[in-house]
């Protein structure tokens, strides 16, 4: 079904069938991923940046990214909400340490003293790390656990704003998110034992 093909049609699409039709240049297609989650995507990008004009930034390069790199989704990895809210968080990040280094390059003596010390190197390379093996146990969930634990975590959706957008009654989100979240925990002790 094209997403052109009626207007009613596009809002029963899928979101893997939205990013085929994004993968072989749909404008249309792309336009209602970006009105899905542009919400999401600018709370996600603002829970990382704490500026409205960063997030927005981020926000629009991240969908400038997709739009560029539309065929390196691979539905195997993850859903189309994962995939998405990860790269909007990593152009929020990314934005955050060009303007903080910039912000760093103009500071003066009174706020050299606010500077991490060379200590927090370390700790920001153990939290990239985490963040990593993080990552990779969510993926390796199956898909409908990964998707609520996504939306909760990058989305920042409650369990009944998940509920709503998935259609689903809120006690299967909370049992998904409980379940995956028992699995990542399993995971994360396993790996730090």
């Amino acid at each position: 079904m094209s997403l052109s093909s009626t207007t009613g049609a596009r809002f029963a699409l899928t979101d893997a069938q939205l990013m085929v039709e994004v993968g072989v240049g749909s404008l249309d297609a792309f336009g209602e991923l970006y009105h899905r989650y542009c919400d999401r995507a600018y709370r996600v990008a603002l829970s990382v940046s704490r500026d409205h004009g960063r997030a927005e930034d981020a926000v629009q390069e991240a969908f400038l990214s997709i739009w560029n790199n539309r065929s390196s989704y691979r539905s195997q990895q993850g859903t189309v909400a994962a995939w998405l809210l990860t790269v909007v968080r990593h152009r929020a990040i990314d934005g955050v340490r060009h303007n903080g280094s910039y912000d760093t390059r103009r500071a003066s003596d009174d706020q050299l003293q606010y500077l991490p010390a060379p200590d927090d190197v370390c700790e920001t390379a153990i939290q990239r790390d985490e963040d990593d093996r993080l990552h990779a146990s969510l993926a390796m969930l199956p898909e409908a656990q990964q998707e609520v634990i996504t939306l909760a975590y990058y989305g920042q959706l409650s369990h009944t704003e998940i509920a709503t957008h998935l259609g689903l009654p809120s006690g299967t989100v909370k049992g998904r998110m409980r379940l995956g979240l028992r699995k990542l925990r399993a995971d994360i002790e396993w790996a730090e034992a």
